[in-house]
Order: structure tokens, then sequence, then C-alpha cells
């Protein structure tokens, strides 16, 4: 009997063998293990997030969900609290333009790259990506700089589950309040007093009367630092591998920089750190001949749609001229990542210091531990040699 266990450390090492039978001969499959439907094929899955009546995040976005979070996100809100939502988080983060981020990006890109020099091989886990995200992060919410290890360490604990017992482990949840505690704190210091930092602008968005509540900003911001800290250093370390496991591309970039945009659209599709994400089924619908019924979870697996060779074709090679429009390395819908900008630049102003300074950069014989997370798929560690 075929199964699928999506906390598996063999899924989290390969799911992709697992997703290729899942899409041929269980498109719509139920897992035991996870206790919720599968949904694997590109088409299903954009459909799913296209129709938020039907697949609902008000319950909880990721696979393993923390208390207290669901219907007060953007992730794990559904129309109209969800538009009205974004509305004013986007008006926040679009009052001042990307380009101020961009001197201070180089800047730390620089400086954590100086500093593993002499360091020969280096972790570009633990000591570039993981940092560097940090770095940024702080610059964006103006983060006090005294604890920033224990909020990057926090970050990583958030996005974990324990794949013994399929749920966040005490230590996880531990983590997620150190960090809404930590948030709290934040909004309360920059009400008193706010600035130009991202975190102030929350507080200070407004359209029509209607302002962002404590909860949603407090929540918000934790979110939000979680993903900018460990979701963009665990997509950055997928996109290292990619460059180093296939030096062709490297060596391609570091000839044409100007092509590092799309080694990222093709690494956001074929290695992207943003696997599975789950709904929660409000209207009775059937797929596939399955009937899945109000009240069921479903897991949208993105990792296997951007592998779906019914939308991509050959799907299991890193092509640079691929330029695959609608991948799903940052989700769709109405829940599209809103950290999308920032995002692609941060990985672009990397790559770019990273190939300028070590332009014949590879990886290093090792086995590779990955992190132990249903939602989300990183090396723990990923030795690299200049």
């Amino acid at each position: 009997m075929f199964r699928f266990d999506p906390f598996s450390p063999e899924i989290d090492a390969n799911p992709f063998p697992a997703y290729k039978a899942l899409r041929d001969e269980y498109p719509c499959f139920w897992s035991e293990e996870a206790n919720m439907w599968v949904l694997t094929r590109y088409q299903d899955i954009v459909m799913a997030l296209n129709d938020w009546e039907t697949f609902s995040s008000a319950k909880g976005n990721l696979m393993s969900e923390m208390p207290g979070r669901a219907g007060a996100t953007l992730g794990t809100s559904d129309p109209p609290r969800h538009d009205r939502m974004r509305a004013l988080i986007q008006k926040a983060v679009m009052k001042r333009a990307l380009d101020h981020i961009i001197e201070p990006a180089h800047a730390a890109a620089r400086a954590r790259l100086e500093a593993v020099k002499d360091k020969q091989p280096f972790d570009f886990v633990e000591d570039f990506s993981a940092n560097y995200t940090v770095d940024l992060i702080a610059y964006l919410f103006n983060l006090p700089e005294d604890n920033l290890d224990t909020v990057r360490e926090k970050a990583v604990l958030m996005v974990q589950s324990d794949p013994v017992t399929r749920t966040k482990s005490p230590e996880h949840l531990a983590a997620f309040e150190w960090m809404r505690d930590y948030a709290d704190t934040l909004v309360e210091i920059r009400k008193q007093n706010p600035g130009e930092d991202l975190l102030s602008q929350f507080i200070l968005s407004e359209i029509d009367g209607e302002k962002l509540e404590d909860r949603e900003i407090q929540l918000t911001v934790t979110t939000l630092i979680m993903a900018g800290i460990e979701s963009l250093s665990g997509f950055m370390s997928m996109l290292m591998k990619n460059l180093t496991d296939f030096t062709d591309v490297r060596d391609a970039l570091v000839e044409d920089p100007s092509r590092i945009p799309d080694a990222i659209e093709e690494s956001l599709r074929f290695n992207t750190s943003a696997q599975r994400f789950k709904r929660c089924v409000q209207k009775e619908i059937t797929l596939h001949g399955q009937t899945l019924k109000p009240g069921d979870f479903v897991c949208l697996a993105y990792g296997s749609g951007n592998r779906d060779d019914r939308q991509f074709p050959n799907p299991d090679v890193y092509d640079l001229s691929r330029k695959p429009k609608g991948h799903l390395g940052f989700g769709g819908g109405v829940h599209a990542c809103l950290g999308t900008a920032i995002a692609r630049l941060a990985c672009k102003v990397a790559v770019e210091e990273i190939l300028a300074m070590y332009p014949t950069i590879h990886s290093v014989e090792q086995e590779f531990e990955w992190m132990p997370s249903s939602t989300f798929r990183s090396p723990l560690h990923l030795w690299l040699k200049a």
C-alpha cells in the first residue's frame, strides 16, 4: 500500500519520487499519517489557491500550526478580513521604495563574506545566509542589536516540527511564545516613538479610518521575522545548493550577472524551500474520484506542483533559460507572499556579492541533514569552498 508522510525525515531528504507517484497515481490522496488530503498536481493546487471559499486558510496554513496564530495574519485569514489586512500591510510595505534596502544588503553580504574569507570550507547556512537575513530583518524593523542571535535561534525553531508527534514540540511552541512577546514589546515601544522602519509603518498605516489591530501587528511581525530570517535563509541555501550542484549555471552567472534573476526564479520552481502548506475544506468537493468534506484538511504540495510535467517540460532539470511563469515558489492566489520583492532583491544582492568574491565557489562532499519541518525544506548545513 502506498503511503505518504509529509512529516517523515525521508520525505524531507528527497520528496520528489513520492511527489511523482502521487501526481501520476494518487492525485488526491488521503495521508493517514498527516490526517489530511494531499494535492500534488499543479492545476489542482492553483485551483485550491484561487478558491478560498472552498479551501480556507482561516484555521491555519502551516502544516503544524502555532496556537493563537490562525485568523490573525495574512496567511491565516480569508476575505474580507484578509483583503483589509493585505491593503493596510501593503500600504506600509510600499511606504518606501525598495531602493533603500539595496546598499545595506550589499554591505551586509560583503561583511558576512569577509568574515569567512579565511574559513575554508565554510557552512553557508550558519556562516552566511542565516546571519545575512538577520541583518536585513534587523534593518527593516530597526531591531535592537543586543539579542539578535536569540531572535535567529527562535525563528529557526518556529519553522520546525517534531517528526514523531507530527506537531510542534514544547520547545517549538516556547520559541513562538518568545517571539510573540518580543514582537509585542517592540510594538509598544514603537507606538510611543514611531520611526521610518517597517514596524512603525504597520502601526501608522491607515485606509479610510481603518488601522491594523495590535494583535494583527504583533502576529504579522512575529510571522515576518520568522519568514524573513529562516524561510529566506532556507531558500537562499537551496539556491546556492543548486548553483554549486550545477556549476555550468554558476559559471553562466559569473559571465553574465544580469541572468541572476532567471536563476532565482528557476530555483524557486526547481527547489523551493516552501514545500507544503495546508487549507481547510469549507464546502464538499469531489476531486479525482475522492470526496472532500467540510472540516477536512488539505495539504497543497507546492514543491510537487513545481515539478509537474503537465505544466513544466523536463521539470527535473534546472534550466537557466526556462523563465518559469506561474511557479509556486511564493504560493499564489490571494495568499501569494507579500514579501516577494524583498526576497528576490535580497537573493539577487547575495548572489552578486558571492560570485564576485568567489566565482568558483563549489560544494564539498557532505551528508545532508534537513530541516525537520513538514512545511519548509532546506539543509541544516551547506558546506562550500571558494
